[in-house]
């Protein structure tokens, strides 16, 4: 496997292209400053810069500046998809899932653990409800459809610098991709399936993917059932996301012990690449798997 399909440098972004950073350059934290920032602020960065183009369902944002540069990075922490996920690793009342960590290409390597702590201080003194923090690790590469790697696997390499507990991983799951690399996500696709609020979104995000139209009087899942295979997309199998978690006050206790960190050359051996992840492996998204996902 090259060396460049699972990595533990550190991931920086603009514009949706992702960039490494040397894992020992060091930080000039006297240059930088964080603090909250509002929705709009956040929602515009993320968007702006990470790969993905989406945003999850933000409760807490927190915005990395550096002097003459301004707004370098957001850290967004959400409200998790599965209403269960907290309770599953938390003794905890309230806890929320890291979302989203997405800094710019020119800030240091060392950024992310110096961020996310600085982080961590503003929610223990601003929001003392807050319990604890999950958040996950993909290891799985995303290539578009003809080859060209948009985002490396990860194995949580700040997690670990911030001492964060690895619990194993979440379930396996099937992911949708687009031509593009693109995960087109299980809840978006539950909802054009069940005609939600937010399916027209979906529907044009299939459509623009490159997605037959629908047709008039189909149901919301004939179509999704009818799009995923007749469109330019690409199930693959995934073995699962590795989950980090945080206790973030002495009353908080994680409910799962802590397991060894993972190393890239373990991965390497137990999770074999899917050739160019392009190999489709289901036909409907009706077979989709529940599970956690970013």
């Amino acid at each position: 496997m090259e060396d460049t399909l699972l990595t533990t440098t550190c991931q920086r972004w603009r514009l949706g292209r992702d960039s490494r950073r040397p894992a020992a350059e060091p930080i000039n934290t006297a240059r930088y400053a964080c603090d909250e920032i509002d929705e709009r602020a956040a929602k515009r960065f993320v968007l702006t810069h990470h790969y993905a183009r989406s945003y999850p369902a933000a409760r807490i944002r927190i915005g990395l500046f550096r002097a003459g540069a301004g707004l370098v990075g957001v850290a967004v922490f959400a409200t998790p998809m599965n209403n269960a996920t907290i309770n599953k690793y938390l003794d905890a009342q309230d806890g929320c899932e890291l979302g989203r960590l997405v800094l710019l290409d020119d800030v240091e390597a060392n950024g992310e653990t110096w961020f996310l702590g600085r982080c961590f201080r503003i929610l223990r003194q601003r929001h003392p409800h807050i319990g604890g923090i999950v958040s996950y690790s993909d290891p799985l590469p995303r290539t578009t459809v003809q080859g060209e790697l948009i985002k490396p696997g990860h194995i949580g390499t700040i997690y670990q610098a911030s001492n964060a507990r690895y619990v194993g991983r979440a379930t396996a799951q099937t992911l949708v991709l687009d031509d593009a690399g693109r995960v087109i996500s299980r809840r978006s696709l539950s909802k054009l399936r069940n005609d939600e609020r937010g399916a027209a979104a979906v529907y044009e995000q299939l459509l623009r993917a490159g997605a037959p139209r629908r047709k008039e009087s189909e149901s919301g899942a004939d179509y999704c059932d009818r799009a995923i295979a007749r469109g330019p997309f690409r199930l693959v199998r995934h073995p699962g996301n590795l989950t980090y978690v945080w206790s973030l006050n002495a009353e908080t206790t994680i409910r799962l012990p802590a397991r060894p960190y993972e190393k890239a050359e373990t991965i390497e051996r137990q999770q074999p690449l899917f050739p160019n992840a392009t190999a489709p492996l289901l036909r409907r998204c009706s077979d989709l798997t529940p599970t956690e996902e970013r």
